[in-house]
């Protein structure tokens, strides 16, 4: 089991990855506050069709012309998502998009960045604080209210961020979260491959789930868990071929 993941995380962690995923986008901006902010929203809109997904995020980058930061500070995001019941994506209105990117105008205002809003400690820890803040502001559509559930786009968002040496994950928060504390993005998906491997059997993706499962990966990559994320991809990918 250790060689063929093994194999398989090795195969499919790289640059050719990037295509056609949502981590594409962060790395078509420049400057760490930029990748951060559009890295986040990117894992945000992260659910259902890739084909229909990945146009908004284009529109994010598009709208922002890189410059994410300053769009959202000074608010030209209004503008671009007025606050509406028009249909931005599937269950996120206009409106819900609004009220979300207002909440993180106003973190990145007050504390500067989401990794400074976040400060030293686990992958865990760092999900609570963040779903903390939008869920007091009522973002409970786009943003978990609480973890209970796996938090899929959290935890690929917290991937993104803390694993280093990769050429998908940006390493940008390496300092303050250790990679070996890191939680699998658990979708359906995953959860079925990793028990068609006997990994776990679990029903639901929730976050205890997502536990179980990080801590079967960290027997096999005990120095980089998701490494094993890349592994669970490329399983079914082979099998499809």
């Amino acid at each position: 089991m250790k060689e063929y993941l093994t194999y398989l995380s090795n195969k499919y962690e790289t640059e050719e990855f990037l295509i056609g995923d949502p981590s594409w986008f962060m790395h078509q901006v420049v400057g760490e506050s930029n990748q951060e902010l559009l890295a986040f929203i990117a894992a945000s809109l992260s659910y259902g069709s890739r084909k229909q997904f990945l146009p908004k995020i284009q529109f994010i980058l598009d709208s922002s012309k890189g410059e994410v930061r300053e769009w959202l500070l000074s608010g030209r995001f209004k503008k671009d998502i007025p606050d509406s019941p028009k249909c931005f994506y599937r269950l996120y209105t206009c409106s819900t998009m609004h009220k979300m990117l207002s909440a993180l105008q106003e973190l990145v205002a007050t504390y500067g960045s989401l990794k400074q809003y976040v400060g030293k400690g686990t992958c865990y820890e760092a999900i609570e604080k963040i779903v903390a803040f939008f869920s007091a502001r009522g973002v409970e559509v786009i943003i978990p209210k609480n973890t209970q559930s796996s938090c899929k786009r959290l935890c690929m968002f917290m991937r993104w961020m803390v694993r280093d040496d990769s050429p998908v994950d940006l390493g940008l928060w390496k300092d303050i979260i250790d990679k070996r504390t890191l939680i699998i993005p658990m979708d359906t998906h995953v959860m079925q491959e990793a028990n068609k491997l006997g990994l776990i059997s679990s029903k639901t993706a929730s976050m205890s789930s997502a536990m179980k499962l990080t801590a079967k990966l960290k027997e096999i990559f005990p120095d980089d868990p998701l490494k094993g994320d890349f592994a669970l991809f490329g399983v079914g990918v082979d099998v499809a071929k």
